[in-house]
């Protein structure tokens, strides 16, 4: 039986990292993955794929609608599902061949198969063949990720009623799409579909955006999409679905309890994603796990009850992330080796890719009220700030957020523009424990959009922000 140093099960963004992380710090490694191609959730069916036709579906819209204002006229514009759905694999296949590689780069052994715990330090792998073969590690890292959350009266047939693994490959616009769940998937996906022509609605159960972000910043950018055509139905729960012909019957009830029948000719179940744990084979060799059926790790060290076997990722808490992913599978690599891996979670971004973008990273005003903490308030509007303005992209604003008597940034949101690339700014001052002065007194190039960053600190430090 092959030996080894550490085994990851799981090759996505937690699992892949973890490898490569490990087998720098001189680790023998081998990594096991049920998909023919690595990277995971993310990179096959999620993140990736999703973000290519995100882009795609931007273009056309500015094609269709923004391009005049710039003086260039295009007589006709139309779409092609196909090119676009091969553009997508095209940009999946390109990413992750390139994981492939760097498995090869750090001569990290793969093997194709779902992994199973036989022991605590023996892993039984089956291959599609059915085929098995087991390999022994000293340390294991469970790395299995997530998989969408299915529900009875929403029974998944994918076709009419599908799920985020479906929407990213359709090969037609839908005339109307039913969105159930209004979380970062739903209004992603909604808004690819929405500015290809579909009609899109939105069904959820909470009052509003983003659960427990900044509710202001929520409801600017939920103004925002309802501008561009999406329709949301709040406090509304789903009973169930009927598929008539090519039509979905969708009965729901709102906060009132009237019950009505919404008809779309796809549905969308996107209420979340549960750990990917099936067929693991944990509970039977002892790991314990939480009430909300996770992995549970001590705080801060990925390690479960069983010493040698730890969790990273989706499986274990915290927010469902890539790069929250990332972060952990570098973190224990560093752990088993003897270093002092460290994630900070308070220096985490959320990025929603609507357009404009949300990010934001720290706490919202609903929080800080909740754990009473004394804040000031910084805000900089995107309509004040002359790059966005020679951009065309004038809906937006960052808000900033720092503790009343030190000035420690506590909490900073941007909705607008390239927020996903802003944001790393704001998790950077978090990481090194920043003031909003600190921002506030950094030179920002001219003109860029990081100036509404600056702008707003300025304005939350003593409401010294220039242009706004």
């Amino acid at each position: 039986m092959e030996q080894y140093d550490v085994i990851v099960i799981g090759a996505g963004p937690g699992g892949y990292v973890a490898a490569i992380r490990a087998a720098q710090l001189g680790k023998k490694v081998a990594i096991i993955e049920k998909r023919k191609t690595l990277g995971g959730t993310c990179l096959n069916v999620g993140c990736i794929p999703s973000k290519a036709l995100l882009d795609s579906s931007e273009e056309y819209d500015k094609a269709k609608h923004k391009l005049g204002d710039h003086g260039i006229t295009i007589a006709s514009v139309k779409i092609d599902i196909k090119k676009m759905m091969e553009r997508k694999d095209k940009v999946v296949g390109e990413v992750t061949s390139g994981v492939d590689y760097l498995m090869k780069k750090n001569k990290i052994t793969r093997y194709l198969g779902l992994g199973k715990f036989v022991s605590k330090t023996e892993i039984q792998i089956t291959g599609d063949d059915g085929k098995t073969e087991n390999i022994s590690g000293t340390n294991i890292i469970i790395a299995t990720g997530s998989t969408p959350i299915e529900i009875p009266p929403l029974p998944v047939d994918g076709k009419n009623v599908i799920t985020s693994d479906h929407a990213i490959g359709l090969d037609s616009v839908p005339e109307h799409l039913i969105i159930v769940g209004a979380g970062v998937i739903g209004l992603e996906l909604g808004s690819v579909w929405g500015r290809l022509g579909a009609k899109v609605t939105i069904v959820e159960l909470l009052p509003r955006l983003f659960g427990s972000a900044d509710a202001a910043i929520a409801g600017l950018s939920q103004r925002i999409l309802e501008k561009q055509g999406m329709n949301f139905l709040f406090e509304t729960k789903v009973h169930g679905a009927k598929v008539k012909g090519k039509k979905v019957e969708v009965e729901i009830e709102d906060k009132e309890g009237k019950k009505t029948i919404l008809e779309g000719d796809k549905v969308l179940v996107s209420i979340g994603r549960r750990p990917n744990t099936d067929g693991l084979g944990a509970k039977e060799i002892g790991i314990e796990f939480t009430e909300r059926g996770r992995v549970k790790v001590k705080p801060n060290h990925f390690q479960t009850n069983i010493p040698n076997i730890y969790a990273i990722g989706d499986v274990i808490d915290g927010p469902m992330l890539a790069h929250k992913a990332e972060d952990e599978g570098i973190a224990v690599a560093e752990l088993i080796s003897g270093q002092f891996g460290h994630v900070n979670y308070r220096a985490i971004p959320s990025i929603v890719y609507t357009w404009p973008e949300v990010a934001w990273v720290g706490l919202g005003e609903e929080e800080l009220k909740a754990q009473g903490i004394e804040y000031k308030v910084g805000k900089s509007i995107f309509k004040a700030n002359a790059r966005a303005k020679a951009m065309n992209e004038p809906d937006g604003q960052v808000k900033v957020l720092a503790d009343k008597k030190t000035d420690k940034l506590l909490g900073v949101y941007i909705v607008g523009p390239r927020a996903s690339d802003m944001i790393a700014e704001a998790a950077i001052a978090f990481e090194f424990g920043a003031s909003a002065e600190d921002i506030a007194r950094s030179t920002h190039a001219h003109p860029t959009l990081s100036e509404i960053l600056r702008e707003a600190a300025m304005d939350a430090d003593a409401k010294w922000s220039i242009h706004s």
